[in-house]
């Protein structure tokens, strides 16, 4: 695996290995100890957009959820089976309860829309008020909530040969949404898309940008941002200054580091969140097959974090526009709670320190063969993973480090 990989997000198989994952109920986990780090805070321009990113602190994804999709097996299903399709539990407000008292202050709800819509493109009311009433009740929790177009590679697919049935479908999902929640506050954000990419073909995670075909999807992705800021914008209501996330390529932070990612033209001032994902470095945090260590003094896997967490910073945080992590985790691998714990701080340490928000990705799975990133029982709404929470709260968020010595 190529080094350069270890940035990009490589992570379709949280998608293709779920189902032995999530069937058994977690186990009781080894103690661990939060290690005390001295990250200091750098400088960040004083802006809404940055004391918004301070808002937001640290947060969790309703991973294999909402996202989840239909296959051969349940094609026939009743569409609201599809929430528990892929091994999660119903959701439940004590879902939302528990992590407003752990300390989060953001929840992601990632949403595959495909299943739930006719020929044109119309969501179904059933699936889509229940997707608000989990809204609603981390709302009430007084919550951050992201809510996006997930698992819907095929439908936004970013190339010219499909980008006409690509712009419909933004256009149509994004309408509607938009109509929905225009009354709500900003704490509800709108993220246009999960990792819009070339799917199945050979650029699907490694874009590469002297190729035509990336080139053409790099373009196309950058007129779908800007559709889709523009389709919000139009709804009116708090819609014409809500934040907006959008990502680049693979949501890749390497992708949207590069001057060829464009943020979309916006009538609000500022309220564009660019949206990257990172399991860094990948064959610790992600790669099944790689290393089960992590530690403190391995300076090359530290850098790999901070490389690409300095890459954003200087090209976005330091201009004042908003950056979020909108997923990132290590995953269970046999018992090396330790090293994710020390991995888990010293990433959301670094990430702190440059105002970048990360949101922990949860696929509610604790055993099998599969990819295994749970860490809240959302059955009991109890955390398996205590320390892994307590390395993220104590270090999330740019206010909880010291500040930068005085130059």
């Amino acid at each position: 695996m190529k080094k350069r990989i270890t940035l990009i997000l490589v992570c379709l198989a949280l998608c293709l290995s779920w189902l032995p994952a999530c069937t058994a109920e977690p186990a009781e986990a080894a103690a661990a100890i939060v290690p005390e780090l001295t990250i200091a805070q750098r400088p960040i321009p004083e802006n809404e957009a940055m004391d918004y990113l301070k808002s937001m602190g640290v947060g969790w994804n309703l991973g294999n959820t909402f996202d989840a999709e239909k296959g051969d097996w349940n094609r026939n299903a009743d569409e609201m089976t599809v929430e528990t399709s892929w091994g999660a539990p119903k959701t439940t407000e004590q879902v939302m309860i528990a992590l407003k008292e752990a300390g989060f202050s953001t929840v992601r709800i990632p949403v595959s829309w495909h299943d739930h819509v006719d020929a044109d493109f119309n969501i179904s009311e059933r699936w889509l008020a229940r997707v608000q009433e989990v809204v609603d009740w981390a709302i009430a929790q007084d919550l951050h909530v992201i809510l996006n177009i997930h698992h819907d590679e095929y439908q936004f697919y970013p190339s010219s040969e499909r980008y006409d049935e690509s712009a419909r479908y933004i256009s149509a999902i994004w309408s509607q949404l938009a109509l929905r929640f225009r009354d709500y506050d900003d704490r509800l954000i709108f993220e246009a898309m999960n990792e819009p990419r070339l799917k199945d073909t050979g650029y699907e995670w490694t874009f590469n940008p002297v190729i035509p075909a990336c080139q053409d999807a790099e373009d196309c992705l950058n007129r779908l941002n800007q559709l889709f800021v523009d389709t919000v914008r139009a709804s009116g209501g708090n819609n014409t200054d809500r934040y907006l996330m959008v990502p680049a390529y693979d949501a890749a932070p390497d992708n949207a580091a590069r001057d060829t990612f464009l943020l979309p033209q916006d009538t609000a001032d500022n309220r564009i969140i660019v949206s990257i994902h990172a399991y860094t470095p990948y064959d610790f945090a992600l790669n099944k097959k790689g290393t089960t260590s992590f530690t403190l003094n391995n300076n090359a896997m530290k850098k790999e974090i901070v490389t690409f967490m300095n890459s954003v910073y200087n090209r976005f945080i330091l201009q004042g526009v908003p950056v979020v992590i909108g997923e990132f985790g290590a995953m269970t691998k046999g018992n090396n709670l330790q090293a994710r714990v020390d991995w888990t701080a010293f990433y959301v340490a670094t990430a702190s320190a440059r105002n970048l928000p990360c949101v922990w990705w949860d696929n509610a799975a604790f055993s099998g063969d599969g990819e295994i990133f749970g860490i809240l029982n959302r059955r009991t709404g109890e955390f398996v993973f205590p320390e892994i929470v307590d390395a993220i709260i104590t270090y999330g968020g740019y206010d909880k480090l010291p500040a930068a010595a005085q130059q």
